[in-house]
């Protein structure tokens, strides 16, 4: 009982605690060697692509010197010997390149829950995630533990805006969801199209921008024509507007994840609106949780 309060009380304290009490081998815990064939990855890696060069490194480096720095995984079922990694994934693959049939790891008791937050966690801390593959995970914490967007940006520490952000992505065709995975496509650039009103553009706009090298600025101009929302070139329209009002719409746009707009009075610099566009009911529902609304 006594170690299960203590996960949950790594639960509660972030990434950091997480880390310390379930990711991190502890000087007094026991290191055995496993037989490479009785371990599995981790069913909830959200990465899903491995640079082969620097595994190829790491295998020829294990070769010659062995692992140093044990896996960390659990075994599900006590009566069976079979055992799944918590952390330690590359350090697995690269073993089975160098053509090792056993590696050191620690065996902890940590439950399904925790082996999910830890594979997220652990890529995140490295940021070697791309985009998609975050986006991914985020969605399977919530699918998977039954958990809100609150929730799971307490967990991370993360803001709630952030996390919606990155779960937009997922709704993208796949074609620009391949550009975004080979970084021919920015999350901010992702973000912009992702405003695009007419979802039958996005995907011939997406190739425009990656054949064009356009940044996201230039970007934001011609979505902004595709929905109507001006006439004019929007280098013309932005010089009427002050430094300080600019740059409300840029926190506004990162917070919301949609073209906010303000619009100043013309006889009166100091009162104006503030426009949050929404393109389906879902996206609306989207913005009301970040402005921390609940219409139930």
């Amino acid at each position: 009982m006594a170690s299960k309060d203590k996960d949950n009380k790594a639960l509660g304290r972030g990434i950091g605690a997480l880390f310390a009490d379930v990711n991190e081998p502890a000087s007094e815990e026991a290191v055995v060697d496993l037989d490479l064939k009785d371990i599995h990855a981790n069913p909830y890696q959200p990465r899903r692509t491995f640079d082969q060069t620097a595994l190829k490194e790491l295998a020829s480096s294990i070769e010659k010197s062995g692992v140093f720095q044990p896996i960390i995984v659990r075994q599900p079922d006590a009566e069976l010997n079979k055992y799944e990694i918590i952390a330690g994934e590359r350090r697995f693959r690269a073993s089975k390149l160098a053509h090792q049939t056993t590696i050191p790891a620690i065996v902890r008791d940590v439950t399904e829950e925790q082996m999910m937050e830890v594979a997220v966690l652990e890529n995140l801390q490295r940021e070697d995630l791309t985009p998609l593959e975050e986006a991914a995970a985020y969605d399977s914490l919530m699918k998977k533990l039954k958990l809100t967007q609150a929730e799971v940006s307490k967990r991370l520490g993360k803001s709630r805006p952030y996390i919606a952000n990155y779960l937009r992505l997922l709704g993208l065709p796949d074609g620009v969801k391949q550009y975004i995975q080979k970084g021919q496509l920015s999350m901010g650039q992702a973000r912009t199209l992702l405003s695009l009103k007419d979802k039958s553009k996005l995907a011939p706009l997406a190739k425009r921008v990656v054949k064009d090298s356009m940044t996201v600025r230039q970007l934001e101009q011609i979505v902004a024509r595709y929905n109507g929302e001006t006439k004019e070139p929007a280098k013309k329209v932005a010089p009427k507007k002050s430094p300080y009002i600019r740059a409300s719409e840029e926190q506004l746009q990162e917070k919301f994840g949609t073209a906010v707009s303000i619009q100043t009075k013309a006889n009166k610099a100091n009162q104006g609106k503030i426009e949050i566009p929404y393109l389906s009911n879902e996206d609306l529902t989207r913005i009301l949780e970040i402005l921390s609304i609940d219409l139930n």
